[in-house]
């Protein structure tokens, strides 16, 4: 499988301050580790959070981490769909939209 390309700006962040990046990235590392739940569960977790917080560029990115983890198509979608009660509904088919951008790209 390919590398995943980082975004150009946040390419430029991590050069500007570097030690902040690497400190997030430990964080991030710290925290997977921290619990039981295996990768496939915890990327369908981080998209939910995404899609909840209405943050396009964590959907699209969580998107494609949860495909990579294995989870079908199906699955990404329900969770976006899992939303609608907690969100509303507009808010999860703006994220649906988001998802589907990812998913046609696969």
């Amino acid at each position: 499988m390919a590398e995943r390309q980082l975004p150009e700006f946040l390419q430029k962040v991590i050069k500007r301050y570097p030690e902040v990046w690497d400190s997030f990235e430990a964080l991030g590392a710290a925290i997977t580790n921290a619990g039981p739940l295996d990768g496939k569960t915890r990327e369908l977790v981080k998209l939910a959070a995404a899609v909840a917080a209405g943050r396009e560029g964590a959907v699209h990115s969580h998107t494609r981490r949860c495909s990579e983890a294995g989870c079908s198509s199906e699955e990404i979608c329900h969770v976006a769909l899992l939303t609608v009660t907690t969100i509303g509904w507009s808010g999860a088919i703006r994220a649906m939209s988001w998802i589907d951008d990812e998913l046609d790209a696969l």
